[in-house]
């Protein structure tokens, strides 16, 4: 799991089994920076209200965050790991 910031916005880049994940990486409830939470399994847990998101579909699965999470699309290339920002 690592947090990166472009132009503002913070992306959680996961590596769950081989396959990787980029989602949204702010809190949906209080907008707290999700890569200083715990990662359990194929969730993330926000480290200020114990928020957690499932990594497999940015559902919010565990208050008091009710959101879900935003997608990026992931993409290898020459061994860089690039990230699609809207």
């Amino acid at each position: 799991m690592k947090g990166i910031e472009h132009d503002g916005k913070r992306i959680l880049v996961v590596n769950l089994d081989g396959t990787l994940y980029a989602w949204d990486g702010t809190c949906t409830h209080e907008e707290y920076d999700l890569s200083m939470g715990f990662l359990t399994g194929d969730s993330v847990t926000c480290a200020l209200h114990l928020s957690r998101f499932n990594l497999l579909t940015g559902e919010a699965v565990n208050p008091p965050a009710e959101k879900p999470l935003g997608k990026h699309q992931v993409k290898i290339a020459n061994g860089d790991i690039l990230v699609e920002v809207a």
